[in-house]
């Protein structure tokens, strides 16, 4: 099947009205009154650089503010940002979350599990779930179809080499998707029998929800995860973003009391925090997330899942209608 016979320009009409003012209560377990997902977008290895092969360096998300991509040279300051989070901050946070036995989302891209395979090994190993945020940190916006869909099955590939168990993640975000994106991946994974459980280039809502799927239609369901730009570590590098260590942790702490509070009144949901290893990985942010982690565990009726636990339990709870079959 070749990506001119999956119609990639058949987006589902925009939903504004989501659940509405009741949404269903996903009955999380043990009565949860709101699930926890962090997820650390590791992506060290697999950004723009000559030394992979592309004709400019990184620019994007860097201390020293926004700035013009280097053309024909390497960017030594910006590439060794990256392999800061490779080299500590991925092993800070990661010994932060096992100390604490919470098992989190990681949004790897290929290219950065191959450049160090003991962060994927250890993900596995630890309990993590590994979710694929493609096989390049790059934009996808404007690729034509034939060289995003190669990306996606190398991404496949290259998951199935990094794991120690060879196993291919269910889930998929990519930061900076194609409108084709949806399609691409769902026609892949139907085309090589793997599960495709969800996909998170969403920021729609507070809970799961699902569309037709982009390649067979409304006869069978794509879940959609939201993920979050709001409580997100990557807004210490963009304007107007978080000036300070704690601001990231006043925000977190307020995303998730708001959301407890509703549980409380009959309303669970979930929150997403997410996480770069160069970014919140640095000593001078790390105690905003440690702190935040610490708030949460003294909390009771919360639950810390992956995004494959949630999208699981959904599933188990609400599974796809067709319009037909609601009809």
């Amino acid at each position: 099947m070749s990506p001119a016979t999956v119609d990639l320009t058949n987006f589902p009409p925009r939903d504004f009205r989501g659940y509405g003012r009741d949404p269903p209560n996903p009955n999380w377990p043990n009565g949860a009154k709101i699930a926890v997902n962090f997820v650390i977008n590791y992506e060290e290895g697999g950004e723009n650089t000559l030394d992979n092969g592309d004709a400019q360096a990184e620019a994007m998300l860097q201390e020293v503010g926004p700035k013009a991509p280097l053309q024909g040279e390497r960017d030594i300051p910006m590439e060794t940002q990256f392999e800061y989070g490779s080299r500590r901050g991925m092993w800070r946070l990661l010994n932060l979350f096992e100390k604490h036995k919470m098992a989190i989302t990681i949004y790897a891209v290929g290219k950065a599990y191959e450049q160090n395979p003991e962060i994927a090994k250890a993900c596995e190993e630890g309990g993590h779930e590994t979710a694929s945020h493609c096989y390049r940190w790059v934009d996808y916006a404007l690729m034509d179809a034939e060289s995003e869909e190669r990306l996606i099955r190398q991404a496949v590939e290259s998951f199935k080499k990094t794991s120690p168990t060879a196993r291919v993640p269910v889930g998929w975000y990519y930061g900076r998707p194609s409108p084709r994106s949806r399609a691409l991946v769902s026609k892949v994974y139907r085309e090589l029998g793997l599960e495709l459980l969800y996909q998170a280039d969403t920021y729609a809502d507070d809970l799961p929800y699902w569309i037709p799927d982009p390649v067979v239609g409304a006869s069978e369901g794509l879940l959609m995860l939201p993920y979050t730009y709001d409580v997100n570590d990557f807004k210490f590098f963009v304007a107007p973003g978080f000036g300070s260590s704690m601001a990231y942790f006043e925000h977190a702490k307020n995303a998730f009391d708001t959301l407890y509070e509703e549980g409380q009144e009959g309303h669970p949901a979930y929150l997403t925090v997410a996480l770069h290893a160069r970014v919140i990985g640095r000593p001078g942010r790390f105690p905003a997330i440690k702190q935040f982690v610490e708030y949460i565990s003294a909390k009771p009726d919360v639950w810390i899942a992956t995004r494959e636990q949630i999208a699981r339990h959904w599933k188990g709870q609400f599974p796809y209608q067709s319009p037909s079959a609601t009809a």
